[in-house]
C-alpha cells in the first residue's frame, strides 16, 4: 500500500510531500529506508539494545549485559549509495553495517560484514571500514589522517557509503575517508549498530540516525581522489590504483621482474609459485639457504610499497630495500635496510638485538616497531595474511606499516640514523642504507613464508 505524508525537513523549516510504502518513500532516484514514524522494514538482530523512534530519528541506547546489537533492514542490497545523518550523546563506539549477513551456520547467527565505523574516541577512526566478526580492520583512518578531524561529536554528521561492484568507499561530512577494493561479500543488509559496553555506568548512552536514504539505480562512482586505496583482491590492480601510479611488482604467476641476489636469473631451487603465492620453501632455517634471496630487476629511490605475507610457525624472513649488491656476494643474506618479518613468539631472534629491534615490522637491528598504536595493540596475524606498507619519501623519511598501523618512522642519513647504525651489526658496512636507489629484496631465511599482492608506486 502507498501512503502520502507531509514531513518537516529536520535541517530547515520547509515541508516536503512524499509517498511511501511500508518500508520507505521515494524521491527521485533515492528511496528512504526510514519513514520517520516507526521501525517498519527494520528488525533487531543479536543483542538487546533499545531502538525507538523519537522526533523523526531512530534512537539506539546502550544496555548492560548485551553483545553488539544491530537494527537491520529486512531487505538486502548489492550495489548502492547510502546517505544518512547520525549523532551521538555519550561516548560509545558504533557503526553502520552494509553488505552484512546473519546466518545460523556462521557463529550462531552473529552479524558479520562491512562496517562504517563511528568512533568518538581519541583514536578518531570514524569513516574507517571494519569487517565485523570476520577479518577486523580493512581500512584504518591512519591511512587517511586528515579525516580524523571531520567528526563532530554531539552534533549531526553526514555519512555517505558507495558500494559499487568491488569498490567500497566512505565519506564523512562530504570529505572522502576510506576506499577498499574487496570481493568477499556482494550483497547483504544494512544495520545500525549499538555497541556492547564494558561498565554499568556506560548504559543509557544514545546514538541517533535520521534521513536514511539509498540509491540502487543509475549509479555512478565518484571521481578518483589521491587517497590511499586498500585492495584486498590478491595480485589485482584496478584502474583507480593505476591512475594513482601503482604498478604490480609481481604478476602473481611468473618470475618476471625478479632474479636471485647476486645472480642474473631467478633461483632454480628454494622458491615456488603456487595459487597466486610466491613462496620460500622450508630448508630448516639454515643460513646455507638452498634458494637464496630474490631482488627486483629494477632499483627504486623514493617509493611506496605494498604486499601481503603469511608466516608459518616459527618462521623468519624480511623485506629489504636500498639493496645495491655493492658489498659483494656475502655468505648470508644480501645487505640492505630490512623490514623484519618474524614469528615473534616462536623464533629466538625476537629476543636478540636491543629493545625488541628484531621483532616483526621493526627496522632490523636498528629501530623496534611499536606494538601499541592508536590506543590499541597492533595485530600480528600468525598463519594469516598480513598487510605491509613501506614508504620512502623524497626527503628520506621512511615509514613501516603493519595491518593498517604506522609502527615506526625514521629519517635516512639523520644523526640518529648514523648513531643507530654505529651500534648495530651494520657498523662496518660503509654508507649502509644511504644509497640513492636500490633493489627491493625478499629474504630466504630457510623458513616457509608466502608473499602476494606486491605492488609499488614511485615518487618524484
Amino acid at each position: 500500500m502507498i501512503k502520502c505524508n507531509a514531513i518537516i525537513n529536520p535541517i530547515g523549516i520547509l515541508f516536503y510531500l512524499f509517498c511511501s510504502t511500508v518500508t520507505g518513500f521515494a524521491q527521485g532516484d533515492w528511496e528512504y529506508l526510514f519513514n520517520g514514524r516507526d521501525l517498519g522494514g527494520w528488525n533487531r538482530v543479536n543483542g538487546t539494545a533499545h531502538y525507538l523512534v523519537m522526533d523523526g530519528a531512530i534512537v539506539g541506547t546502550t544496555v548492560a549485559g548485551s553483545p553488539n546489537s544491530f537494527l537491520a533492514t529486512d531487505r538486502v542490497f548489492s550495489d548502492f549509495v547510502l546517505e544518512l545523518e547520525f549523532k551521538q550523546e555519550g561516548v560509545s563506539n558504533s557503526g553502520i553495517q552494509f553488505r552484512s549477513l546473519s546466518k545460523p551456520d556462521y557463529r550462531e547467527g552473529r552479524v558479520h560484514g562491512y562496517q562504517y565505523e563511528i568512533d568518538p574516541s581519541q583514536r578518531a577512526w570514524t569513516g574507517g571500514i571494519y569487517d565485523e566478526a570476520r577479518r577486523g580492520w580493512l581500512y584504518t583512518v591512519d591511512f587517511n589522517p586528515h579525516a580524523k578531524s571531520l567528526y563532530n561529536f554531539g552534533r549531526w554528521n553526514h555519512l555517505r557509503i558507495e558500494a559499487i561492484g568491488n569498490s567500497l568507499r566512505t565519506w564523512l561530512n562530504s570529505v572522502p575517508v576510506a576506499h577498499v577494493i574487496d570481493d568477499l561479500t556482494a550483497e547483504g543488509f544494512i544495520a545500525l549498530q549499538v555497541h556492547s559496553i564494558k561498565e554499568p555506568h556506560e548504559a543509557g548512552r544514545h546514538i541517533f540516525w535520521r534521513n536514511i536514504r539509498i540509491r540502487t539505480e543509475n549509479l555512478r562512482t565518484s571521481p578518483v581522489d589521491d587517497m590511499f586505496i586498500r585492495n584486498l583482491i590478491p595480485n589485482r590492480l584496478n584502474s583507480e590504483e593505476s591512475a594513482l601510479g601503482w604498478k604490480l611488482l609481481w604478476d602473481g604467476q611468473s618470475t618476471k621482474g625478479w632474479r636471485g641476489a647476486h645472480l642474473s636469473q631467478f633461483p632454480e631451487l628454494g622458491w615456488k609459485i603456487e595459487n597466486g603465492k610466491l613462496m620460500v620453501e622450508e630448508s630448516g632455517g639454515s643460513e646455507a639457504r638452498h634458494g637464496g634471496d630474490i631482488v627486483t630487476e629494477h632499483e627504486y629511490g623514493a617509493f611506496e610499497l605494498q604486499l601481503e605475507f603469511k608466516l608459518t610457525k616459527g618462521a623468519n624472513s624480511g623485506i629489504k630495500y636500498f639493496v645495491t649488491e655493492e658489498y659483494g656476494n656475502t655468505s648470508g643474506s644480501a645487505i640492505g635496510l630490512e623490514y623484519q618479518i618474524l614469528d615473534d613468539e616462536k623464533h629466538p631472534d625476537a629476543k636478540k638485538g636491543a629493545a625488541g629491534n628484531r621483532t616483526l615490522a621493526s627496522l632490523y637491528d636498528l629501530i623496534p616497531s611499536d606494538r601499541f598504536v592508536s590506543h590499541r595493540q597492533v595485530p600480528r596475524l600468525m598463519g594469516e595474511w598480513n598487510h605491509v606498507r613501506l614508504i620512502v619519501l623524497p626527503d628520506n623519511t621512511v615509514q613501516h606499516w603493519l595491518n593498517g598501523y604506522k609502527v615506526l618512522e625514521y629519517e635516512r642519513g639523520s644523526n640518529l640514523f648514523h648513531a643507530l647504525v654505529a651500534r648495530s651489526k651494520y657498523a662496518n658496512w660503509k654508507n649502509f642504507g644511504l644509497a640513492a636507489k636500490g633493489h627491493i629484496l625478499l629474504q630466504d631465511h630457510g623458513n616457509e613464508v608466502h608473499f602476494r599482492s606486491i605492488k609499488i608506486r614511485e615518487y618524484n
